[in-house]
Parts: structure tokens; sequence; C-alpha cells
């Protein structure tokens, strides 16, 4: 009995250094006495900053290609497991042959009526019934998922980021069902065995947590764009929402955009030019 509740003492307790440059992670005094989770400013000189962090997602140059290079860029450079991948028998002799309807996912493709089943109308577009739509984690001004976590593996930074402290994570998945665009994936076994290759510069998670796409704050922090935006060939764009200034605000004042099930209050940070 005592084994078990250090581990899961430790498990809560544990610090994440995801972005750690960037503005987010834990200070610990402050969360201890607190109870919650403190940003640490960044004193990266290179670091990418914003108050608000949002993307724009142009639909007019997405097709199947530029999805499969953004979703491979972004799963790859994260250790996103692929449940079809064969697993190295020499290195992991004990796994076996997993349900292949499983599947981690932090950017990926999604048709119309399932992305905004609210703007669905009879007569739609075709083009729109067609198209490849990426969607991901919306990074709300309100997230339902922050609110929902017990404790506090998933929190909003200063500048919009709703990240994920994965050694906090105790796998409850209060977060999924609070989450209404189904932008987080459960490991529900050991993840490890089904990377194909392991990127050294991000950790690999553990079975019983909870993961999702991080905006790619270990990229922001050392002044670089996330993956998605750099593989796609300009359809995406990210910049800081609160900036009359940036980019992301220059295309929502020159196109008509939308977001994804607006109605629900959660003030979703990605737009979608139409």
């Amino acid at each position: 009995m005592m084994k078990t509740s250090r581990r899961s003492f430790l498990k809560v307790a544990g610090i994440a250094a995801i972005g750690l440059g960037a503005a987010p992670a834990m200070n610990i005094a402050a969360s201890a006495s607190q109870h919650a989770a403190q940003p640490v400013k960044s004193k990266n000189r290179q670091a990418l900053s914003a108050r608000r962090w949002g993307m724009v997602i142009d639909t007019g140059k997405v097709n199947e290609e530029v999805v499969k290079k953004a979703m491979e860029a972004c799963h790859k450079n994260h250790n996103v497991p692929d449940f079809n991948h064969k697993v190295d028998e020499k290195k992991f002799p004990n796994t076996r042959p997993v349900n292949t309807l499983q599947e981690i996912k932090w950017i990926w493709e999604e048709h119309f009526h399932n992305a905004f089943p609210d703007k669905e109308d009879e007569f739609l577009a075709e083009k729109f019934h067609d198209l490849p739509f990426l969607v991901t984690c919306n990074h709300c001004k309100n997230a339902p998922c922050v609110q929902a976590c017990p404790t506090q593996a998933t929190f909003k930074r200063e500048d919009g980021i709703v990240i994920m402290d994965y050694h906090r994570c105790i796998g409850c998945r209060f977060c999924m069902a609070a989450c209404p665009f189904g932008a987080r994936s459960f490991n529900f076994r050991d993840p490890r065995p089904f990377i194909e290759e392991t990127d050294p510069d991000y950790p690999t998670r553990t079975r019983g947590v909870v993961e999702k796409c991080n905006l790619c704050a270990e990229r922001l922090a050392k002044g670089q764009l996330p993956h998605c935006v750099e593989a796609s060939d300009g359809a995406i764009v990210a910049g800081d929402l609160d900036d009359p200034d940036s980019n992301v605000r220059a295309l929502l004042n020159e196109h008509y955009t939308i977001r994804r099930k607006q109605s629900l209050g959660t003030e979703p940070s990605v737009y979608y030019i139409m």
C-alpha cells in the first residue's frame, strides 16, 4: 500500500519539461500552495511570443498532399504512435498485436459535416463535401478541458496555449469527456513500441496518459513555428490573435472565416478561411 501511494503521488506531482522556454510550465511552490498552475516567464530572447496564439487554416490551399505532410510532420516529431506500425519484436518481444481501430492523433483529416455539424446545409456547395479539413486542438479561450481536469495536468498558459503536463495526468479522461472537438487521445497501452523512429527531442508518453496538440510550444520556445505550419505550404498560419497588426489578424480582416462549434461558447483559436 505504501509503494502504491508513493507512485501515485509522484505521478501527480511530476513536472513535465515541455516548452519551458516559452511561458508555460509549472511553478512548484505556487502550485502546491495555491492549487494553480503558475506560468514561468521566458528568458529566451529567440522565443516567439504572443498574447493569444491562434491559427488560420486556408481551406482553398488544403489538399490531400498538404494534409499528409502536416500530419506526418506533427506526428513524427512528437512521437505519436501508429498502431498499424509493425512492432520490432527484438526490442519489444512481449508486445501483442493491437486493435487497429485505436488511434492517437494530434492533427487529422475530417469531413465538413463532422468538423462543422452546426453549419451543415442542404444547399451547401458540393465542393465543401469533398474538401479535406485539417482539424486539431482549438486551444479554446474558454477551454472546458482545463476546468474538467482534477490534477491540472491540462492547463492554459498566459499566451492562450492549452498544454499538458504528462506526469500529472492520472488517466481519468475527464478532459476527453469535456472536449467537444474530439481533440484528445488516450493511451490504452504502451505507445512506445508503435513509434517507428523515436525523436529524442520530444518525450514519449506512457500507458494511461492523455495527449493532444500543444501548438508546438517546444518549438515556439526556440523561435520556430509549429511543424504543421512549416509543412503546410502556406495553408496554415500561426500568430497573435490579440495583435491587430499580426499575420493572422490580417487574414481574418481580408477573408470570411468560420470556427468549429462556435455556438458552444468555448471560443476556439483556430479559424478556417472559406
